[in-house]
């Protein structure tokens, strides 16, 4: 849990007991809990939304990937016919 050992965790907890005490620590960790369950909905949230959006770009860069070589293969087609059309056919041994 975030790098920290058993050891760490209790010190912790027993620093946090001794500054809040026994009647706000419970409190206090009720609002941690609802704080951390709150920033979890809001990152799924965001996930949910984001998601076709990020799908919609990826598959429209593939189009524009396809497109772009289509057009380079086509290019290259043309520059091969017009130089084997300006050596008359016959290349050079």
């Amino acid at each position: 849990m975030f790098g920290l050992g058993a050891m760490e965790i209790l010190i912790i907890l027993v620093i946090a007991f001794m500054l809040f005490g026994p009647k706000e620590l419970p409190e206090m960790g009720k609002q941690l809990g609802k704080a951390v369950k709150g920033f979890k909905e809001t990152a799924d949230d965001l996930r949910q939304s984001v998601e076709p959006e990020i799908n919609m770009i990826t598959q429209e860069l593939k189009s524009v990937e396809q497109d772009l070589e289509s057009h380079m293969k086509e290019a290259e087609e043309q520059i091969k016919g017009a130089t084997d059309t300006e050596s008359g056919g016959s290349r050079p041994v």
